[in-house]
């Protein structure tokens, strides 16, 4: 297999709702690759995050940061010869959802709890970012049906949106793919996700675009690069 079949680490990044998990999980199924996921539901402040942010903003950030810790020391414990793997997050943005979620004082302490990490975090060799306009990640959001994220403030989306924007418009530590998600359905839809798998199959370094539009059955979605 060449191309994003020969990548070590690929890493699926987007604001809640885009789909980023769900695509992971098609693409390492795809490549039969190993699947590294957030592990979200041991929070056990984000319930009530999502209930009143101020209160456990500090402590829910805090146990995020760690568990992500924690997950790429396993990984780099692992045999230098382990199968490529499909991540659902970069430890970068743990500092991006810091920003937003925390106030000024709250944020310096976070800074002094990371730097004071030692763990090497790895790079992706390709990074796949899935955008869609809030008013798309709401309706997701609610048709995903997990409970306490159902009443999430349109507002804290669109800052998490625009947080990732700009995140991104100045990332580059590895091989970017901007994916315009909008329209498509890359787990169900088998046509736009080989589509997408295509596209990514080029990249060899630097920024690209993937603007397609909805496919119907049976019908080519376009690219743009």
């Amino acid at each position: 297999m060449s191309g994003i079949g020969e990548h070590r680490l690929i890493t699926v990044e987007g604001p809640i709702g885009v789909g980023k998990t769900s695509l992971a999980r098609r693409l390492a199924e795809h490549l039969d690759a190993e699947l590294l996921l957030e592990d979200t539901a041991s929070n056990p402040f984000l319930e009530r995050f999502y209930a009143d942010p101020k209160a456990v903003a500090l402590p829910t950030q805090l146990h995020f940061l760690f568990e992500r810790a924690r997950q790429f020391k396993a990984l780099n414990q692992t045999d230098m010869f382990a199968p490529r793997r499909v991540a659902d997050f970069l430890m970068e943005k743990d500092r991006l959802f810091a920003r937003v979620n925390l106030d000024d004082d709250e944020y310096r302490l976070y800074e002094q709890v990371y730097a004071h990490l030692s763990v090497e975090i790895p790079v992706p060799d390709l990074v796949l970012y899935l955008q869609a306009p809030v008013e798309v990640l709401l309706e997701r959001v609610q048709r995903r049906g997990v409970g306490f994220e159902q009443g999430m403030d349109p507002d804290y989306l669109r800052r998490l949106a625009e947080a990732y924007a700009n995140f991104f418009h100045h990332y580059e530590a590895a091989p970017l793919l901007i994916i315009n998600a909008t329209d498509i359905d890359l787990v169900n839809n088998e046509q736009d996700f080989l589509s997408l798998v295509e596209e990514a199959d080029r990249l060899q370094h630097g920024r690209h675009y993937f603007n397609p539009m909805a496919a119907a059955p049976g019908s080519t979605v376009g690219s743009a690069s």
